[in-house]
């Protein structure tokens, strides 16, 4: 597909992300129009979007999976990628960001930061992802351009530079001010948006343009020496040295353009096409890509060019009815070609790309190559799973992995009957091959199929994809929490695992303290033996023990997080001793220790935001309070209150029912996974006794380490 540097220079991968309703799949569509690549516009409440291809998603008017397309702009290839906004599929935008050069962050001119919008902006940071804001929905009542800037700068930290501004807003709305060239924009509605005029900004309007026109001069002159000279002595200041000052800024991650349109009614999509191609990056404006020698540990650099080794990362993987596994990769450097034979280092497993396509939402489009910069999907990648590099076997080189988060709701299934049973156990491994977080196990006690996911939505859509596109027929339980176990106090134990059967024997004895660690900071294992006491090999036998426990807690059988293990004494036998020895005497020394150490419940506590009329707020803030919350803050918004809070997921259940009851269906609520906290002792009392199990509250040692 490109060729060349000059090629790679005109290539922008971008993501367009936003909370739910923010008016990213209606945008993308006014994209794919405007750049030809459409020729009607696809409009989401009538489930003709291009992008939301799928049924659930035509018929739920949201979008589930994200989808990747192509278009093409002032001559520059923009390969865009519209994600979901719903935070049950954050793993859909978390590895689209991984993979993209820059990103569209849309915001509701009346909504303003959202949720959603402040976990899409996290991921952006962590990936440094160079970023413009789209500020939508200028046409609605109570659209406040100003106030979301404000938002922007208060909630996110971001230095939000306005590079636009509305003329006027709701019904009002009639055009945009471009504080760059300094001019007037208005969209012909005869057209669809798709002719304009760009004439002098009205006289009533002049003053405030060029107000902001000095805010953002002053933002980015320190950027440009020569700029910032010219910004000092009053002189004339070219469009052209704005754009490649705003540029620089942009792409380093310092300044955060801000533009605003309406997409829904076709106005200030092509200004934001534009602006994509003058401040978001190319491949080659980044740095080179870097990871590690799988051979010798060693950082090794590629960079974005065809001449480089073959270097990609897989970061999704789509069953297709019509040609089966794809896998969705970005090249970073090198080209790869049809039939040729790529190197998996994470799996050491050798690979074939059988078919390339390029995609635009589920059509597809057949390659013979692809090249540095490239996003594409291949077909006959057996083993490749997201987050997996694809290199050449000669010159190889391991990416940086990508982390998911853990699950936090479970749901039992079963087949109706004996012929869903084999198509059960395929659905669900071709489903959790798609996405990572979405995990199946058996629970050993009931012989149930378990299903993890991130809310109760990612699982009804699961299972609603199993029906539809595997044809099985299922029975679903109850949701339930994914509960975890920590230890308050630390306390040591020993395992001495010790069997003579006539032969050779086993011989394994360790003691290990246990203390608590930080919330989040996960297990970790410290060898404090002397030498001599064990023999080196021996020891990571008794981390895997250790570890193995971990999977079932002292209190009812939840996974238990957050604990330090040291290993402190222990002894051997020349002869009997062996590696599974040890891993069961570490595995003795765990469940002695746990038991003393105050072991207690985790549950998961949820960042619930609620958007309700004044008038119904007494009521809602009352069931929030029953549902043990704790309110993080009120605020006010043009026609309604928020109630910002923490609740625990178990309360959870039946919300969205419950909520619109209490308001006569016009309140709406955002809910997304917070932290664990220890579930009170009169809950956990209550929650153990269902399961047969006395619950005694123990209280940690003063001094000792406690989850907040």
């Amino acid at each position: 597909m490109t060729n060349s540097l000059t090629d790679i220079a005109k290539i922008r991968n971008i993501g367009i992300a936003a909370h739910i309703d923010a008016g990213k799949t209606t945008t993308t569509e006014r994209i794919l129009y405007y750049t030809g690549k459409t020729h009607r516009m696809g409009e989401v409440d009538d489930g003709a979007a291009v992008m939301d291809w799928m049924e659930l998603e035509k018929e739920r008017g949201i979008t589930i999976c994200s989808a990747a397309t192509t278009c093409f702009w002032r001559e520059c290839r923009i390969n865009i990628i519209d994600t979901p906004g719903h935070v049950d599929f954050t793993v859909e935008v978390e590895r689209s960001l991984r993979v993209l050069d820059g990103a569209v962050t849309i915001f509701c001119a009346v909504g303003g930061v959202e949720p959603q919008s402040e976990t899409v902006w996290r991921q952006a940071d962590r990936y440094r992802v160079p970023r413009l804001a789209y500020i939508n929905k200028m046409d609605r009542v109570g659209a406040d351009f100003h106030h979301v800037v404000w938002m922007m700068k208060e909630r996110l930290g971001a230095n939000a530079v306005p590079v636009v501004l509305p003329s006027g807003s709701g019904e009002m709305f009639t055009g945009i001010i471009d504080l760059i060239e300094m001019n007037f924009r208005v969209y012909h509605e005869e057209t669809l948006g798709a002719t304009f005029e760009d004439s002098p900004i009205p006289s009533d309007l002049v003053d405030q343009a060029r107000k902001y026109r000095e805010i953002m001069l002053e933002a980015v002159s320190d950027y440009d020496d020569a700029l910032l000279e010219k910004f000092i002595r009053d002189e004339p200041i070219e469009s052209a040295d704005v754009i490649a000052a705003l540029r620089r800024a942009t792409i380093d991650c310092k300044i955060v353009p801000v533009l605003c349109g309406s997409s829904f009614k076709n106005k200030g999509v092509q200004k934001l096409l534009d602006r994509v191609i003058d401040f978001l990056p190319s491949p080659l404006d980044l740095p080179p890509v870097v990871g590690t020698d799988p051979r010798t540990r060693k950082k090794v650099t590629r960079k974005a060019s065809p001449d480089e080794p073959f270097s990609a990362l897989a970061f999704k993987v789509v069953s297709d009815a019509h040609v089966g596994r794809l896998t969705y990769f970005r090249v970073y450097s090198g080209k790869i070609a049809l039939g040729d034979v790529v190197y998996n280092p994470a799996l050491e497993k050798k690979e074939r790309i059988s078919r390339l396509l390029a995609m635009h939402a589920n059509k597809r489009e057949q390659l013979q190559s692809a090249s540095a910069g490239d996003i594409v999907a291949a077909v006959g990648l057996k083993y490749t799973t997201t987050g997996n590099t694809l290199c050449p076997i000669k010159h190889p080189i391991l990416l940086e992995r990508m982390d998911f988060p853990e699950p936090v709701i479970s749901v039992a299934i079963e087949p109706k009957t004996k012929a869903d049973q084999d198509k059960l156990a395929e659905a669900l491994a071709r489903l959790a091959d798609e996405d990572p977080t979405f995990q199946v196990r058996t629970d050993e006690q009931t012989g149930q199929t378990v299903i993890s996911g991130m809310g109760e939505l990612h699982l009804e859509v699961l299972t609603d994809r199993m029906l539809r596109e595997f044809s099985v027929r299922a029975s679903v339980g109850k949701p339930q929490v994914a509960y975890r176990e920590t230890i308050t106090a630390p306390q040591t134990g020993s395992g001495r695992y010790i069997r003579q059967s006539g032969g050779r024997g086993h011989y394994g004895h360790v003691e290990i303290r246990l203390s608590p660690t930080d919330p989040g900071e996960g297990f970790i294992f410290e060898n404090k033996i002397r030498a001599g006491q064990i023999p080196q090999q021996f020891i990571p036998a008794v981390e895997e023990g250790i570890k193995g426990a971990l999977g079932n807690g002292i209190l009812a059988g939840y996974p238990v997080v957050d604990v330090r293990a040291e290993l402190l004494e222990g002894s051997f036998h020349e002869v009997d001793s062996s590696e599974i020895a040890f891993r069961i005497a570490g595995s003795m020394a765990f469940q002695d220790a746990a038991v003393k150490a105050g072991p207690t419940l985790l549950e998961p506590m949820m960042e619930v935001e609620v958007i309700v009329p004044e008038k119904y707020m007494g009521d809602v803030l009352g069931d929030l309070n029953a549902r043990r919350s704790k309110i993080q803050g009120l605020g006010n918004r043009a026609d309604a209150r928020t109630i910002m809070a923490t609740v625990a997921l178990s309360e959870m259940f039946g919300y969205a029912t419950r909520l619109r009851s209490l308001s006569q269906g016009r309140a709406v609520y955002s809910m997304e996974f917070s932290h664990y906290a220890p579930v009170p002792g009169k809950v956990a009392q209550a929650m153990l006794a269902g399961l047969g199990v006395v619950y005694r509250e123990r209280r940690a040692p003063l001094g000792a380490k406690r989850h907040e």
